[in-house]
């Protein structure tokens, strides 16, 4: 009986490999923004980027970077207002969707209709689902199922990736 379930181990072992291995290569990579972006305008190169964005947008926004926890003035942004991408200003979340989640990220339980893709994530070996703005392609966090009601779903952003607008 314990060879059998050895064996069952070794199998999963090698099946979570295999399907990491799979996953990596099947998963667009930081391409992703210039093949899912919509909007040419927004298709700028590397060193674009980095003029436009300040080291640590950069390395969150185009390469898939998290920003430290509690680093983000935005995490305790209460006032009534918008989220735009700090890529591109596309309006991402509402205000009135935002929810602390004890994270230390800004966490939202919906994002605007048609402002975000999202893709299967291995990074951490555990297939997690990651969001994008849908027109410049700028990375943005993680969707998670232990969010509030109605959705259940905690949208995890890291703050460097957006800018807040308030309501006028």
């Amino acid at each position: 009986m314990s060879k059998f379930l050895l064996l069952i181990s070794r199998r999963n072992f090698l099946m979570g490999v295999l399907t990491t291995i799979f996953g990596f290569l099947s998963v667009p990579n930081k391409a992703f923004a210039a093949q899912q972006a919509g909007d040419k305008k927004w298709s700028l190169s590397n060193s674009q980027w980095r003029e436009r964005l300040s080291p640590q947008a950069y390395k969150v926004l185009r390469e898939e970077g998290t920003e430290a926890p509690f680093s983000s003035q935005l995490n305790d942004e209460k006032r009534a207002g918008t989220f735009l991408c700090a890529g591109c200003e596309l309006p991402i979340f509402s205000s009135s969707k935002k929810f602390d989640s004890g994270t230390g990220w800004p966490s939202f339980w919906e994002p605007l209709e048609d402002s975000i893709q999202t893709k299967v994530d291995y990074k951490l070996i555990v297939p997690r689902t990651e969001y994008h703005c849908r027109r410049c392609g700028g990375h943005h966090g993680h969707v998670f199922n232990d969010g509030p009601r109605p959705t259940g779903k905690r949208y995890c952003n890291n703050g460097v990736a957006l800018n807040f607008q308030t309501n006028s």
